[in-house]
């Protein structure tokens, strides 16, 4: 028995490979497909089931893709309803691969098609759950997502969500393994541990929604709890997945179209397109096309993607840096967004050389910062969750989280300028980026964030909740 986590940091997502005398099965694989062709070709052995714990929003599957070059069935749990052929298992229904049974668990409340995979051993023990969203460690999936499409609300799909949870995966032995579909920093999720692997066991002990002494409203209050809205471009990756999707070579192809700087220019002008700065954000400062919105391969750069423009049908124009233009179209690609159409020739260099006009985003030490708000009383704006700004956060500041930045465009300054920190300065200059493409341009980007201004001694306050006495 051989099972590998294959963890993809950006998209905090796990998906599985597990092989038993020559047998494979795959569980939620990425998009791009490739390694594990290569995977079974290496191991001589061949992909015999390819199982769904549901139909994901933050990112596309590569279930469709797999099967289409593998033959191999997919497999999902009760009520879901692909457009594609695939295997719609029973509550219960065993799938035995090599000397392994993978048993389907139907788990639902995250969504009400999710479903967890027992996988039993050599000898009929049970030895792990592939738990999808319906497990995480620390947390559960959210219950927001599908009501919708489910005709429920959230707390009926979080009342469900927690009969799951005690009917068919709490009674299963402590040392049962848990293989969850994501980890910290989804957005699936809110408090999800670092750990990408544990025990139930431990869960139990560990996880606030699988206390034993907790009654059904008291999971709905606190699972429902603290949810921030659900990232624009959700829903689309589910059609995607339930519905299919464009092989992601055919995606990389159309999009590693090199432009020279007049081509791109004329691109941009003639289909509307996005130009999307991936480079440091030091780089970006210094200079860039103008109007292009800066999101970092550096940071959590396809979730930022999805969540800031939303529209996974919008076309897309590159600026990478070297190399990278192949790296950066993959990862658009796993959240859906497969309307690149070029990249920059010779990158940011080339337009400075061939003259084009550019643009830069003045940036200040935390020190020089503080030194100009104070002289001028210049307003400053925080873009950090709303967790981190009630944890700790600058006397007389402004919070404009940056995922919900448009609906704070009013509150900019007009005249003067003013200052955008995050945590350490890498949404800061996305932040920046959005505002200057909407004619905002009297922003100052305070280099190293948060944390270098706490350090350089700015004064600091701790959110007070309201008193209700």
């Amino acid at each position: 028995m051989n099972i590998e986590q294959i963890y993809t940091g950006c998209l905090a997502q796990g998906a599985y490979y597990i092989e038993s005398n020559g047998e494979v099965a795959i569980i939620d694989p990425l998009r791009e497909v490739e390694p594990y062709l290569a995977r079974v070709e290496n191991d001589a052995a061949k992909i015999k089931y390819i199982f769904e714990t549901h139909f994901h929003a933050d990112f596309v599957s590569g279930h469709v893709t797999l099967s289409k070059k593998t033959g191999a069935p997919i497999v999902f749990g009760p009520r879901a309803n692909p457009t594609f052929e695939a295997i719609i298992a029973e509550d219960g229904q065993e799938f035995p691969l090599g000397d392994l049974t993978i048993k389907a668990l139907h788990t639902p409340g995250h969504t009400m098609e999710s479903t967890t995979y027992l996988l039993r051993d050599e000898e009929g023990r049970d030895h792990a759950i592939f738990s999808g969203d319906t497990l995480f460690l620390g947390d559960v999936g959210r219950p927001d997502l599908a009501q919708k499409a489910a005709d429920v609300t959230q707390e009926d799909l979080a009342g469900i969500l927690f009969e799951s949870l005690r009917s068919k995966i709490m009674p299963l032995n402590d040392a049962v393994i848990v293989y969850p579909a994501h980890g910290a920093g989804s957005a699936c999720g809110k408090n999800m541990m670092k750990e990408t692997v544990d025990t139930l066991g431990n869960q139990k002990k560990m996880n606030y929604a699988l206390r034993s002494d907790m009654t059904k409203q008291e999971f709905i209050a606190e699972v429902t709890d603290g949810l921030l809205p659900p990232p624009k471009y959700f829903p689309l990756n589910v059609q995607m997945n339930r519905e299919g999707y464009e092989d992601s070579t055919a995606v990389l192809e159309r999009g590693t179209t090199a432009l020279d700087p007049e081509a791109f220019e004329r691109a941009a002008n003639e289909t509307g397109a996005i130009v999307l700065d991936v480079r440091h954000q030091n780089e970006f400062v210094n200079g860039h096309v103008p109007r292009s919105i800066f999101i970092g391969l550096n940071g959590d750069f396809a979730p930022w993607v999805g969540a800031l423009i939303a529209d996974t049908k919008q076309v897309l124009l590159l600026v990478t840096p070297n190399g990278k233009e192949a790296e950066t179209i993959t990862r658009l690609s796993r959240v859906g967004f497969d309307g690149t159409i070029g990249y920059l020739e010779g990158g940011f260099e080339n337009w400075q050389k061939s003259g084009k006009e550019f643009d830069s985003m003045p940036s200040f030490s935390a020190a020089a910062s503080m030194e100009k708000i104070e002289s001028t009383k210049a307003r400053v704006f925080d873009v950090r969750k709303e967790s981190e700004y009630q944890a700790e956060h600058l006397v007389d500041v402004m919070h404009t989280p940056l995922s919900e930045l448009n609906s704070f465009l009013s509150e900019f300054p007009k005249q003067g300028d003013f200052y955008v920190h995050c945590a350490g300065g890498y949404r800061s200059v996305i932040a920046g980026s959005i505002l200057k493409s909407r004619g905002i341009h009297n922003l100052v980007n305070v280099e190293g964030g948060f944390g270098a201004l706490k350090q350089a001694g700015a004064a600091v306050t701790n959110y007070v909740c309201p008193s209700n006495q």
